[in-house]
């Protein structure tokens, strides 16, 4: 069963989010990659506030290609998500409710996704052009000089993912395996 899910990602649409679920999301997202994770935790790090509001939002682990003539932006795939692992714990502290990318995460981002009643997405790689076609609008917000890696705002109509980790940290990529192991006896 797909479920059709609208942004803002609150708790209790978090809560209905169960490890394996197939999602269609609407709505406004936002990309950040390493290099603006960096700067958002500095700014942190400082005692500043963000440059965004968080809260209730979800990060896609992007760094789109440029647009073709006539497109809104171009091929758009998941960055592997490992390298967002230092700072993910931090923002979803602060309210991110949600993240997008593919692999898998370390212990200590699980645990936050659990404390903080978030959930990790994922995106399929290889299939970003098909993404890219889910992009309805795509405005960058921050980092500008980052190129490819800037802070966007994307507005999203039945942009597919699966849910990987849900808020109980059950986790896609462990019951997998387990699922795949069973069947071999």
């Amino acid at each position: 069963m797909v479920k059709n899910i609208r942004t803002p990602l609150t708790e209790e649409k978090v809560k209905d989010l169960k490890c394996g679920d197939s999602i269609l999301l609407s709505g406004t997202i936002y990309t950040a990659r390493d290099a603006a994770h960096k700067r958002l935790i500095e700014l942190l790090d400082k005692g500043e506030e963000l440059p965004i509001n968080i809260k209730d939002e979800i990060i896609y682990y992007v760094g789109p290609t440029p647009a073709k003539e006539g497109q809104v932006i171009g091929s758009a795939g998941p960055t592997t998500s490992y390298r967002m692992d230092a700072y993910s714990p931090k923002l979803l502290d602060l309210g991110l409710k949600g993240m997008i990318g593919k692999g898998l995460r370390n212990d200590e981002v699980v645990e936050s996704i659990k404390k903080n009643n978030a959930v990790y997405f994922g995106a399929i790689g290889g299939a970003a052009a098909l993404i890219g076609k889910s992009i309805v609008s795509s405005e960058i917000i921050l980092y500008e000089d980052l190129g490819a890696e800037a802070i966007r705002r994307l507005e999203v109509k039945d942009f597919p993912i699966i849910v990987v980790i849900d808020s109980e940290g059950n986790n896609l990529y462990v019951e997998g395996r387990e699922d795949y192991k069973s069947t071999l006896k």
